[in-house]
């Protein structure tokens, strides 16, 4: 297996703040890309010291009620996992054209955001807003690697948050320690992955549904939900992953493909 990391960075690079290209750059430090698999994501964050009361789970389908049944509820998180596409593109430029970049820090903030900094990594930037907000961050034990870095990383601004990730060996651990557990065979640190994470979590304190995505300038408030739904309810998928069907449906990309992972109690 190749070297799951390249370190030869002490510091993050520079990232482009340009909309238009908001990947890292190539000389940045890069992980082995996840599998998108349940098993291994519930790895990582198990290591970090999540809960094991919590997991993830695969959603086969939003739209067959007896599939869905299958799910175990309530669903704290849903990973939104799809190669990235020309038109999801010019949505995102043109969705963040006119968008401050995001500012927000402490304990204030309605949901914890991290801008990636570290190639092939959305899917381990994925996890973490999927532990780090609403009810899920109650599930996090304490002292664990991951109770530290939460604790660390809250009353940072984005910038200063990022580089905490980029340091992190605790991070850095979990995700090599995880990779190598796929039922695949890894791909280089160094190779080019076009699939992408985007996280949906919903608010502990306000309820709204947050569209979390590093790549991105800041998270995306998607609208209200009710104090039962969760984000697998009929509102949530209206208000985030139906939207984004929706949208690639709508200029015609042909075949759609995407998966989508949940993260919710674990089953006996």
């Amino acid at each position: 297996m190749a070297d799951p990391t390249t370190t030869t960075h002490t510091h993050p690079p520079d990232t482009d703040t340009d909309t238009d290209n908001p990947d890292v750059p190539t000389n940045a430090k890069a992980f082995i890309p996840l599998e998108n698999n349940p098993d291994v994501m519930s790895s990582l964050v198990h290591k970090l010291g999540l809960s094991r009361r919590l997991s993830f789970h695969d959603v086969f389908s939003i739209d067959d009620a007896d599939l869905l049944a299958f799910v175990p509820r309530p669903a704290y998180a849903l990973l939104l996992v799809f190669p990235v596409s020309r038109s999801y593109e010019q949505a995102r430029v043109a969705e963040d054209a006119d968008r401050p970049a995001y500012a927000g820090a402490g304990p204030a903030e309605d949901v914890v955001w991290f801008k990636q900094t570290i190639r092939n990594a959305c899917g381990l930037i994925g996890l973490l807003h999927g532990v780090a907000n609403g009810e899920a961050r109650g599930f996090v034990d304490t002292p664990s690697p991951l109770a530290e870095l939460l604790a660390d990383a809250v009353p940072l601004p984005p910038e200063q948050r990022a580089e905490l990730l980029y340091h992190s060996s605790a991070l850095e651990s979990a995700h090599q320690s995880a990779a190598a557990k796929g039922d695949t065979a890894a791909p280089s640190a160094a190779d080019d992955v076009d699939l992408h994470y985007v996280c949906f979590v919903k608010s502990a304190k306000t309820n709204r549904l947050w569209e979390l995505d590093g790549r991105r300038k800041g998270p995306l408030d998607r609208g209200e939900l009710r104090p039962e739904d969760d984000v697998l309810s009929p509102t949530a998928l209206d208000l985030g992953v139906r939207r984004f069907l929706r949208r690639e449906e709508e200029v015609g990309v042909g075949e759609l493909r995407f998966s989508l992972v949940v993260l919710a109690p674990t089953l006996d």
